[in-house]
């Protein structure tokens, strides 16, 4: 007969996981008895203690006597022999959270391994052993590593050599026509490198002030406080008259030199253009003139010295087209009228004007001048050789009750994704970045402004940073910020040294001495570092003769909004007076 097999009650632990301690008897009579297997220690825990091992096969088991007073021993039916077998943890403190409740740190997992790095992280981007990812090591994933490689130096070699192409094809466009019209019956006598200049030097003693001459307006204060937030429209004024005469044409220097004053004869603009030759990129022209003993530098009418270069030294590409408004020539008439007109509206213009020992000598009775004093100064430059040359001033402040002369100019600011700054959001915040970015586009401009202030020797030089209302709109500006600084101070900071800016002069100046009587001309080579000299006729710039790239039919194009506003460049070249008016 087959036995029966009888399964038994199951009771259920409604307070717990596992089976109860201990059945409830059913009747007063029935005895308690116990659901735990024989020889097979439980613990009980709840729903929200810790889950620890089961079972531990590969630990070492102390001897049965061994009962720590601080280590809980178990007392369950059936567990006398219980720390000898894998399913004890009667002695460990892990085992009994409840009975240790402050240690939770001593819960380990089943797994002591550590958790694996994430792949992507810091560590695993940076380390250069990484022995857990595995690598194909066959020839053909090699073979293409190689040749990806090489793919890629050649993409980056073809656009390496693309950028500098297209930056030299630039620079090349931008400066390929010389200044001035090279005759085949010119004779090049000399041509000096700029590395030369650099180790130039010459230190000239304290000059002497011949005569002033005009009258100067007072500077308005209140332009200091200008920001972008309120900012000024830039004012027109096309009714005072602006002058941009040559040496020789000058009545006072031409006095000067009939009274042997000095030797050498020049203005403000030319000596500035030669004392920072080295910083320009554009070409320009300068005629010498070689009298008797004595030299006279001049510029021609209509020359690119009566304009304001813009983005000269830059390297981001300017349009090419000389009728779009953001081209090099355009910009730079834009420049000469911006310059012209701020200089004129932060004057006190009430009438109160600073006079000197004679009126503006090329200004007819009647006429309304621009403020402007003329410095006549005397240079000596060897025991028998002295320089005199014309400098002008533009204002006057009167601090301490002592009258100090300043120089006004002014950056423009005509789109601000060529230069990357935009003026509005910077000019306050960030000036100093400004400027170093001006610095690094315009360094040739900047450097021959303070040469200027030097020269004249004022005590202050004002910048002027004006924009326009709106990238496309190159008539109509803005005052956005006044900044004023010492021209010794700026100097120093924009690397400007006056020693080698006179071993330049007194260089040129020795070089042509050695020349004979006659006219000649020194010119800016338009695509390398150098001058040229060359010996032209004595009536090679006379009769009204003007040289490309600047026609005098189209210097009146770019800033002409209607007929009755005047001249582009708001300048006009009077023969007789040479005699440039500002209008818009």
């Amino acid at each position: 007969m087959v036995g029966v097999f009888e399964v038994g009650a199951v009771p259920f632990n409604p307070d717990g996981w596992g089976p109860p301690d201990s059945t409830t008897p059913t009747t007063p009579t029935t005895p308690t008895t116990t659901t735990l297997p024989l020889h097979v220690p439980f613990a009980p825990f709840s729903r929200s203690e810790n889950l620890g091992r089961i079972a531990d096969f590969t630990r070492s088991f102390p001897s049965s006597n061994a009962n720590p007073s601080n280590r809980p021993s178990s007392t369950k039916p059936g567990a006398a022999n219980s720390s000898d077998t894998p399913f004890d943890f009667s002695l460990d403190l892990d085992a009994f959270p409840l009975a240790n409740h402050d240690d939770d740190s001593s819960f380990r997992l089943v797994d002591a391994k550590p958790p694996p790095r994430p792949k992507f992280g810091p560590k695993w981007r940076f380390n250069q052993h990484r022995p857990q990812l595995p690598q194909r090591r066959d020839e053909e994933v090699e073979a293409r590593k190689r040749e990806a490689e090489k793919e890629r130096a050649r993409r980056d070699r073809l656009y390496n050599l693309n950028r500098s192409n297209q930056n030299q094809t630039r620079r090349e466009a931008a400066i390929f026509k010389s200044s001035v019209d090279i005759q085949p019956e010119w004779n090049m006598l000399d041509q000096i490198p700029f590395s030369t200049f650099s180790k130039l030097s010459f230190s000239v003693p304290e000059p002497e002030d011949l005569l002033l001459c005009g009258a100067l307006e007072y500077y308005d204060r209140s332009f200091d406080r200008i920001t972008p937030k309120n900012e000024r429209r830039l004012e027109r004024f096309k009714n005072r008259n602006f002058f941009k005469v040559t040496t020789t044409d000058d009545p006072v220097i031409r006095r000067l030199a009939n009274e042997d004053k000095a030797t050498v004869f020049a203005t403000d603009t030319i000596l500035a253009t030669l004392m920072c030759a080295p910083r320009s990129v554009y070409s320009w022209d300068i005629v010498i003139q070689r009298v008797g003993n004595k030299l006279f530098f001049d510029k021609r009418d209509g020359s690119q010295l009566d304009l304001l270069s813009v983005h000269e030294t830059s390297q981001e590409p300017l349009p090419e087209a000389k009728d779009d408004i953001n081209s090099a020539y355009s910009l730079s008439v834009e420049a000469a009228y911006i310059n012209q007109n701020f200089s004129q509206q932060v004057l006190v213009r009430d009438g109160n004007k600073v006079s000197f020992d004679e009126p503006n000598p090329f200004a007819n009775e009647g006429d309304e001048v621009a403020s402007v004093a003329y410095r006549y100064r005397r240079w000596k430059l060897d025991n028998d050789m002295y320089l005199v040359a014309r400098c002008e001033v533009q204002s006057v402040v009167e601090v301490n009750k002592q009258k100090s002369f300043l120089t006004l100019n002014a950056l423009n600011e005509f789109d601000p994704k060529y230069s990357g700054v935009d003026w509005r959001q910077k000019l306050e915040s960030q000036r100093g970045a400004v400027l170093a970015t001006e610095l690094k586009n315009n360094a040739n401009k900047l450097a021959k402004w303070t040469a200027q202030a030097l020269l004249a020797s004022a005590d202050l030089m004002k910048l002027g940073y004006v924009s326009r209302v709106h990238p496309r709109d190159h008539f109509n500006h803005v005052i956005l910020a006044v900044v004023g600084y010492k021209p010794r101070d700026f100097a120093s900071q924009i690397n400007l040294n006056t020693a080698n800016m006179w071993g330049i002069v007194k260089s040129i100046v020795d070089l042509c001495m050695k020349l004979n009587e006659g006219k000649y001309v020194l010119v800016k080579d338009p695509s390398k570092p150098q001058v040229r000299i060359y010996e032209v006729p004595a009536d090679a710039f006379e009769n009204d003769y003007v040289e490309e790239p600047l026609p005098e039919e189209e210097q009146v194009q770019p800033l002409t909004e209607d007929a009755e506003d005047g001249e582009a460049n708001g300048t006009t070249n009077d023969v007789e007076d040479k005699e440039i008016e500002a209008q818009t």
